[in-house]
């Protein structure tokens, strides 16, 4: 990066910042989340027909500020994982489990027939069915987060179903990649499946080697001060993150992990532990968080939905109902009540990068034609700005009755 290019990413980084913190002002009067402010700064810069906003579409600055966001990523959910309590996430597992299946076949569903409705072929329809299947949690979480929501019933269905989900959009990257393989000849595909498959297992032993022996080793030997605490958190980050990227599970997951396997290190060194969680807390959401949103907003597509509007308007509400209809089912299991089920639905709706990435795969490759990408990246981007708009207006809606720490645990076995 020369000077000239330094320059124009700090004048873009200052005016990301005063927009975003005039703008978020004016939406905390309407108790929106100022983070979500980012969101709308990122849309509007999109429009604006600036030259220097021209730059941001180029690929030095795609480069810059996909990293940026691709922290903002790992930050955010890493401090997630800091909240996570994990002796209730596996008292919920079974609950956890059947709300997975529940919020990911139905959507299935309702995707591959509306594709098969549309005159498309079986396969087709059946790896377009399964975009609908995933949750960007990355996109939902910070809002539950803003909300004081994470160790509620319904913060703990959403990451807890939103993890699981990431292991499915794994599978529908790598099955999307040897069916690619298949049709253009390659033979680099053939293995993938099983390799990801053992990758996957060697991070859960990673995972519970490190989060049952680390911490007592590590109590012993660190400085109990707040910069080594600091160093040391950051390490676990970046060590889980390159672990789950090389296994192909993905930063989101290796990133909550971390922050678990993190949590009892901290809370068994105090006051360190909790200045450097709060350190972490205004990291994720005073900067990386920022920009995370901001460049979701500067990507998401609108424009499809006036080129495709019908396709991709089938394609929203073939997830959107799905997924509700799915969690809904958890009501007469008594699981959850009604408006926890809507708000449950709602954050499980949200979907991005997953979707994104199998219909530039399938595009590049010939496979699917360019009424269908648009349809399909206009429908996630559509999620992307409607979820966290929705959710945050039931959360005014529903008031205590939903934010209430309440024991999920148990609500499920006295239900």
């Amino acid at each position: 990066m020369d000077e000239t290019q330094l320059g124009q990413t700090l004048f873009f980084l200052a005016s990301i910042f005063l927009m975003t913190l005039f703008l978020g002002t004016i939406l905390s009067r309407a108790r929106i989340p100022v983070i979500l402010s980012a969101l709308f700064v990122g849309i509007g810069i999109h429009y604006l027909p600036l030259p220097q906003i021209a730059l941001l579409k180029t690929p030095a600055y795609q480069t810059i500020f996909s990293f940026l966001s691709d922290l903002g990523v790992l930050f955010l959910l890493f401090y997630i994982g800091l909240q996570i309590e994990v002796k209730k996430m596996r008292q919920l597992s079974g609950d956890i489990v059947t709300l997975t299946i529940l919020n990911t076949i139905i959507p299935f569903v309702f995707g591959m027939t509306a594709m098969l409705l549309f005159g498309y072929g079986w396969l087709i329809a059946f790896v377009i069915g399964m975009t609908r299947m995933p949750t960007a949690e990355a996109v939902i979480v910070p809002i539950l987060d803003e909300f004081k929501m994470i160790k509620t019933k319904i913060g703990t269905y959403i990451i807890g179903a939103g993890v699981l989900d990431d292991v499915i959009e794994v599978f529908l990257v790598a099955f999307v990649s040897v069916w690619i393989g298949i049709r253009t000849g390659e033979a680099t595909g053939s293995n993938e499946i099983v390799i990801l498959t053992f990758g996957v297992l060697a991070f859960l032993i990673f995972s519970w080697i490190m989060y049952r022996y680390f911490f007592p080793i590590t109590r012993r030997i660190i400085p109990k001060n707040s910069a080594s605490l600091l160093i040391l958190s950051l390490m676990i980050l970046f060590i889980f993150g390159t672990f789950s990227e090389k296994t192909e599970i993905g930063m989101v997951v290796g990133a909550i992990f971390a922050g678990i396997v993190l949590k009892p290190i901290l809370a068994g060194i105090q006051p360190a532990g909790k200045s450097v969680q709060k350190t972490i807390s205004l990291l994720s959401y005073g900067f990386f968080g920022i920009l995370f949103f901001f460049w979701i907003g500067f990507n998401i597509d609108l424009a499809g939905f006036l080129k495709e509007p019908l396709l991709a308007v089938v394609l929203y509400l073939a997830g959107t109902l799905g997924k509700l209809a799915g969690v809904m089912l958890m009501v007469p299991l008594k699981k959850l009540t009604f408006h926890e089920a809507l708000l449950t639905g709602i954050g499980l709706d949200a979907r991005l990068t997953t979707e994104i990435i199998v219909a530039q795969l399938l595009f590049s490759s010939g496979i699917i034609n360019t009424h269908l990408f648009t349809a399909l990246v206009a429908a996630s981007s559509f999620t992307a700005l409607t979820v966290p708009l929705i959710f945050t207006f039931l959360v005014h809606l529903y008031g205590k009755e939903i934010q209430e720490p309440k024991s999920a645990i148990a609500a499920s076995k006295g239900g």
